[in-house]
């Protein structure tokens, strides 16, 4: 047993914070352990389990799961100004509600930080936040490559609980996905450049109990991945689940 007056201040902190997952089933909080070294006193080694940032900060929550799926779909992690991270969604113009969604999640998330919202063209603009957090909470990190690169995917964390994975689906859905009408009948879709993406969008819709149809697509030399549902009552009822909408 480790004593907590040996442990320097930063994993006293990291140790201190993790009494608030009480609630939390522990299956999923020690598959996100990370194993910290730091230093005793003594200057001898301290190896310790160290819960992870993102799941500690924010209980698991939703809203933090939705922005997730909303920042695979259309986010970018960059650091322009060389110190803190930025995480920019780009949005229609098309889709306001959906933009203020978007918005107000991340002020419940960043309430002490700006959420701006950046005009591009007459037709789309980016929404931004800057935060040190970022790094922790999003599932790739700043430069090291495109999301498709670091194969950027829904976190565990996330996987392992039902509510978080439908909060996750609804962001990816909502920016990667699209209803539409296939010989009258309505359809819903995933499509992505990351097949690991895409089959995590297939096992969730999969715990929800719906039958996804998985396809590869070659689009102009560009493969994608495709999850798509067919039955009208599985559609019907993912979208009153997830309370999809973009107008």
């Amino acid at each position: 047993m480790i004593q907590m007056s040996r442990l320097p201040a930063r994993v006293k902190k990291t140790v201190r914070d993790a009494k608030v997952l009480k609630s939390v089933d522990h299956a999923a909080v020690m598959e996100l352990v990370d194993m910290g070294v730091s230093k005793s006193p003594a200057g001898n080694s301290v190896r310790v389990r160290l819960p992870p940032a993102a799941p500690i900060a924010l209980e698991f929550s939703k809203t933090l799961a939705y922005i997730v799926g909303v920042a695979l779909g259309d986010g970018n992690l960059s650091r322009p100004n060389g110190r803190a991270t930025r995480l920019r969604i780009t949005c229609d113009a098309k889709y306001p509600r959906l933009a203020a969604e978007i918005v107000s999640s991340l002020t419940t998330l960043f309430p002490k930080n700006k959420v701006s919202k950046v005009e591009r063209t007459s037709t789309y603009f980016d929404i931004s936040v800057y935060s040190n957090t970022l790094d922790s909470l999003m599932p790739w990190s700043v430069g090291a490559g495109p999301k498709k690169v670091q194969v950027a995917r829904v976190p565990g964390w996330i996987k392992n609980d039902l509510h978080l994975s439908k909060a996750c689906l609804k962001g990816l859905l909502q920016t990667d996905g699209c209803i539409y009408q296939d010989r009258g009948y309505q359809m819903l879709s995933f499509t992505n450049n990351t097949r690991e993406l895409a089959e995590d969008v297939q096992e969730i819709f999969e715990k929800m109990g719906v039958h996804p149809r998985f396809a590869s697509v070659n689009n102009g030399g560009f493969q994608k991945f495709s999850v798509r549902l067919a039955r009208a009552e599985e559609v019907k009822r993912v979208i009153t689940i997830l309370s999809l909408h973009k107008t």
